[in-house]
């Protein structure tokens, strides 16, 4: 006898009957079937908008037709000096298939530029403190035709540890600096390409942030902004987006900024693996065969392996909006696109938020995901996908499912080794941890070597994923890591561990009570829940 479900709210919402009911749960590179008990609500996402049917039509309209300012055609002269700044791989997870768009408006860009006689341009990757990108990884993203033309001596990431080649707009009333890529900031004119995956990305954040050094950056990624924040994915309840927006209006004032925004549906998979967010009760014979087949030949593989075949995905994501022009008004429109793919409506908390935690993050493109980034997907990202109040109750537990390997690439993370190792068994208190050792680690020549002239994240950079997950840690009762495939990692963290997901809500009802509301986000998923 099939399942029967009751659906509540929306169609992205079940609720288990049953007894038990099997579900997918992501668990590092890996998709299992787990039991849920009776009246779990399981959250899947929307179902994808149709992608637009001529992205590039789309993307020359919006240049044409921009918010609060002429068309970029109109603000356009030979001989003057345009610096093109474009989002990294940090999004969209995974990675586009080819063409990006970022590839898609780069091309359409540098074509109008150069019949209208503008000879002198750069294209600079917002990286911020972010790791630099790669040379495979930047071609892949701008295109064979861009990256010939360009790269590497005007094609290149962002340097924040460049002292020569930053410069400071001001300060604003509060005292909070903006320093900025000298390029961007002595350009005519300053586009930028912004690829808007979740909603605290994109509007004042792209120049403020992408392109700023870490004294600019200290200003507001810090615990307390993060803990005012509700949630930093609701710009309208984001303390950090109001921070970063004080000082994004110094960009605004001081240079001339065409934004181009761009949004994508949720169309993670191509259609030999769109079932895996399907919901499971609605799986054909097909659907079941490719799922076993696929569990069976990843369970075969070795550790890296699997890895590497993780890596190796690619997503079909479809152009749903694109908008151009000045930075409040464009962003407005994308948000806007953006909350009609991605916000299921909930009515009430729950008391255990299950969240099962692929191998995926926006700080480890082409890597593993360590443990802090298990933190932060954990306690940052899914705690805060929402808007009006959060989808856990206050004090209530909180299960990531991940099995925790303690394992971190020296190339990409080697301060994260250091600060999970040396500073986490000293302490896990975000002010102190700022104020201790932040600047020490910031200000670490060898640190600061591997980020300038290799691919490793700055040395600050894990004391702001520590951050990331502070108004989790400040809200969540108890943290249990189910299926950890060790002890001392989740000890470190401060979570409880159990050997898998069914020990694991066994330990959650025995501190809130048999009759707990148990709540699972279905992985893998992007949604905003609007919670009543």
């Amino acid at each position: 006898m099939p399942l029967q479900l009751r659906r509540k709210t929306h169609e992205s919402v079940v609720h288990i009957d049953r007894d038990s009911a099997p579900r997918i749960v992501a668990h590092g590179t890996e998709f299992l079937l787990e039991d849920l008990p009776v009246g779990t609500r399981v959250i899947y996402p929307n179902a994808p908008i149709k992608g637009l049917p001529n992205p590039e039509a789309a993307i020359r309209y919006a240049l044409n037709h921009p918010h609060g300012c002429d068309p970029l055609h109109a603000q356009l002269e030979p001989g003057m000096r345009v610096t093109i700044a474009v989002d990294d791989i940090s999004m969209p997870l995974p990675p586009m298939q080819t063409p990006d768009i970022r590839q898609t408006v780069l091309e359409i860009l540098v074509d109008m530029l150069h019949g209208h006689g503008v000879d002198d341009v750069h294209i600079i990757i917002a990286v911020s403190l972010h790791r630099h990108m790669t040379e495979s990884e930047m071609k892949r993203m701008s295109g064979e035709r861009v990256f010939k033309d360009f790269y590497p001596d005007r094609y290149y990431n962002h340097d924040a540890e460049d002292e020569s080649n930053l410069v400071e707009l001001g300060k604003n009333r509060h005292g909070e600096p903006l320093r900025i890529n000298r390029r961007a900031a002595e350009s005519d004119l300053l586009i930028y390409v912004n690829l808007n995956f979740v909603p605290m990305n994109g509007g004042h954040k792209s120049v403020g942030v992408g392109l700023c050094d870490y004294e600019s950056l200290r200003a507001h990624h810090e615990p307390h902004t993060i803990r005012a924040s509700d949630s930093y994915m609701d710009p309208h309840g984001s303390e950090l987006a109001r921070k970063i927006a004080r000082v994004g209006v110094l960009a605004d004032e001081k240079l001339n900024v065409f934004h181009i925004e761009t949004t994508l549906n949720n169309r993670m998979f191509k259609s030999d693996f769109d079932f895996l967010t399907k919901n499971e009760d609605d799986f054909s014979a097909m659907d079941r065969i490719k799922f076993e087949a696929m569990r069976f030949s990843v369970s075969k593989l070795p550790r890296k392996a699997k890895l590497l075949a993780h890596n190796q995905l690619r997503s079909n994501y479809e152009l749903i909006a694109v908008h151009a022009g000045k930075t409040d008004p464009v962003h407005d429109k994308i948000i806007e696109k953006s909350m009609q793919q991605y916000v299921v409506p909930i009515e009430g908390q729950c008391d255990i938020l299950i969240c099962p935690i692929p191998e995926l993050s926006p700080y480890n493109v082409n890597t593993n995901l360590n443990p802090l980034l298990v933190q932060v997907m954990a306690l940052g990202y899914h705690f805060n996908m929402y808007r009006g109040k959060p989808l856990l109750k206050k004090g209530g537990v909180l299960i990531l499912h991940h099995p925790c390997h303690d394992e971190f690439d020296h190339k990409f993370h080697p301060s994260y080794i250091e600060f999970f190792n040396r500073l986490l068994p000293e302490s896990r208190d975000a002010c102190y941890l700022r104020d201790k050792y932040e600047r020490e680690f910031a200000a670490n020549p060898s640190y600061i070597s591997m980020y300038r002239r290799g691919n490793a994240y700055h040395g600050a950079h894990p004391f702001f994923m520590w951050y990331w997950g502070e108004n989790g840690r400040a809200h969540v009762g108890k943290v249990i890591a189910a299926g950890a495939e060790n002890a001392h990692v989740p000890a470190r963290m401060g979570w409880e561990r159990s050997d898998n997901l069914t020990e694991a809500i066994a330990m959650a009802r025995s501190y809130m009570g048999r009759n707990a509301e148990i709540t699972m986000l279905h992985q893998p998923v992007i949604a905003i829940c609007d919670v009543t």
